[in-house]
């Protein structure tokens, strides 16, 4: 199954919606004495709606993934909208000010860390004519992100293998494709140098662990995407049948989760491993050679994965559909 403009427009109209939902609101916030106890949109001016941060910086993302991928999409002039409604100097200043403030270094590190490059990048790839002025309002926040994440780096001994917000390699991915795109040789070597020492000696992970019941991302088969970017041309394969030589056999990262109830957010997430897991299997097929063993049976996985989610994305529930949206961009995308 490949993303089609049908799709998109049905997946850009969900944060269009949500975007400007501040309630309900998870919010992640630390307080520094009794002025801080604020209002979701009082803190986060741009960021407030689809129920938590990083769900709001994401559903941005896909506005403009969607546009890039279908310039004539039917939804172009409500996203120029939102865009120009939301990225201005002054709200993203204030903004960059929630960073600022004493105490919040692990505010949604690294997750929404990854995700807020991953809009920058989306923004300076973007042939719309605003985008260099939203991507102009945003380059404080950007820098502050970077900051801290080169920071972060500097002092994370060892990686976070969960399967939820606080993965390290699903934001060393991102990151990385972000640092590429800008020619930011800096960033890309830290990155790097950091995937190498935290994953490059691993050898049989223990997939048959997996799902936990709570996950959106693959533990295992994250790491494996990361890898195919921060390995040498040409040594992923040799890594991946140490990493993971039985994959084909491991049934419980072959066959997707079973959602007992999409209405709960925690469980919710595993729609969105389902998803996840499809776009990390793509692009591990892609660093395998045609004769791989595994290659049939991983490209079997991705379909049975689409499928079994898909149909949660549009028209769900809030807790999964002020985000699976951008988790079934990816999966669907060539």
């Amino acid at each position: 199954m490949q993303l089609n403009i049908q799709q998109a427009q049905a997946f850009a109209r969900m944060p269009l919606a949500y975007l400007r939902q501040e309630y309900p609101n998870h919010i992640m916030h630390l307080l520094n004495d009794g002025n801080d106890v604020l209002s979701p949109r009082a803190m986060h001016p741009v960021f407030y709606g689809c129920y938590d941060w990083h769900s709001a910086v994401h559903g941005f993302w896909l506005l403009l993934r969607c546009l890039r991928t279908y310039p004539e999409l039917p939804a172009r002039d409500d996203i120029t909208a939102i865009f120009d409604e939301h990225f201005t100097p002054e709200l993203m200043e204030r903004e960059t000010d929630y960073f600022r403030a004493p105490n919040r270094a692990p505010f949604e590190r690294p997750y929404g860390f990854g995700w807020i490059l991953a809009l920058d990048q989306e923004l300076l790839m973007s042939s719309h004519p605003r985008a260099a002025a939203w991507h102009a309002a945003m380059t404080p926040l950007t820098a502050e992100i970077r900051r801290r994440l080169l920071d972060y780096l500097s002092k994370l001994s060892y990686p976070i293998r969960v399967g939820t917000h606080f993965n390290t390699a699903f934001a060393l991915a991102l990151s990385l494709d972000y640092a590429r795109h800008v020619k930011d040789g800096e960033l890309e070597g830290v990155i790097v140098d950091a995937s190498l020492r935290y994953y490059g000696n691993d050898t049989d992970y223990p997939a048959h662990y997996e799902p936990g019941g709570d996950e959106y991302i693959s533990g295992g088969l994250t790491e494996a995407l990361l890898m195919t970017k921060a390995l040498p041309p040409g040594s992923f394969q040799s890594w991946f049948d140490k990493y993971l030589p039985r994959i084909a056999e491991i049934s419980q990262i072959m066959q997707p989760a079973h959602v007992s109830d999409p209405t709960d957010p925690k469980i919710a997430h595993l729609d969105g491993l389902n998803l996840s897991r499809a776009w990390c299997m793509k692009n591990i097929l892609r660093h395998l050679h045609a004769d791989h063993p595994a290659r049939q049976a991983i490209g079997a996985s991705v379909e049975r994965h689409i499928q079994a989610s898909i149909d949660q994305v549009v028209g769900s529930h809030y807790s999964g559909g002020h985000w699976l949206a951008s988790f079934a961009l990816l999966a669907l995308e060539g």
